[in-house]
Parts: C-alpha cells; sequence; structure tokens
C-alpha cells in the first residue's frame, strides 16, 4: 500500500471515532507496506486517558508483531501526535511517522513541542507532515463545529 492509502486507512478511523463521539483522530501501523494494527480514539468509551488513535495502535501493533520496539513500523495519525504519544513512538523505536494536519495547540513533533527527534532522546525517527492535511484538518472543525 502506499502512504497515500495508508493515510486514508488512518481517515477512515478517524470518521469511526467521530461517528462514536470520540474526537475524530485515526492512526494505522504498517510495516512492509501493510497495515498490522489500527486505532482511534477511545479515550470516552474505554474512560482511558491514554486510549488516544496513536496509543491504541501502537499497542496492537506491539501485539501483532510481538515485540514492543517496532523499529520496522510506521505509524500515519491524521493528527500530530500529543507528548505522550510522541513520547511513546520514541521508546517503541518507531521507524517512521506521517502525520496529515500540525497541530498548533498540543502537537509533539514540532508544532509545540519538539519530543520527536529531540536531540537528547536516543532515537530517531523520520517524519513527514501534511498527507490528506486539509481533509483531517476539516474532519476535526466540522466536528468541533456540530459540538457548539
Amino acid at each position: 500500500m502506499t502512504d497515500l492509502e495508508l493515510m486514508e486507512a488512518a481517515m477512515a478511523e478517524a470518521r469511526l471515532a467521530g461517528e462514536a463521539g470520540e474526537v475524530p483522530i485515526g492512526a494505522v501501523a504498517a510495516s512492509g507496506g501493510e497495515i498490522v494494527a489500527r486505532g482511534q480514539n477511545r479515550v470516552l468509551r474505554d474512560v482511558d486517558p491514554t486510549a488516544h488513535a496513536e496509543m491504541v495502535a501502537l499497542r496492537a501493533a506491539a501485539a501483532a508483531v510481538g515485540n514492543y520496539r517496532l523499529t520496522d513500523c510506521t505509524l500515519y495519525v491524521t493528527l500530530e501526535p500529543c507528548a505522550m504519544c510522541a513520547g511513546a513512538m520514541v521508546h517503541a523505536r518507531l521507524e517512521r511517522l506521517v502525520f496529515a494536519a500540525p497541530d498548533p495547540k498540543a502537537g509533539a513533533a514540532g508544532s509545540v513541542l519538539g519530543v520527536v527527534n529531540h536531540p537528547q532522546l536516543n532515537h530517531r525517527m523520520a517524519v513527514e507532515q501534511g498527507l490528506l492535511a486539509e481533509e483531517s484538518a476539516e474532519l476535526l472543525r466540522s466536528f468541533f463545529r456540530e459540538r457548539r
């Protein structure tokens, strides 16, 4: 699968999260171009402040590959990860992060904080952003517009 197809899969997860009343953020973990895990925000449904889409996908990916180190995995996320999720990605030794929209309020891959690839941390990953950014941002805008 291509990066675009994998981000589209993450967008599908985000839409499912939104339909369930969660903030519409989705993620997929891929290895060798194949999806090994999916995640969507589940904070409300699981009553778990750590159940962000990225964390759900990372947990499922570790279980699927049988190792907490995800050195051959790329995580596709519809919104720039927060500090918690970025830290988990560093600990998992993720090979690559691809995110759609930047998060100017809590992004930890450069927008607000530089957790991903911080020079004092022991792991670096490739980071790409912007793939389906407008579609992701619009999904979030319309979700919050309907909430108001």
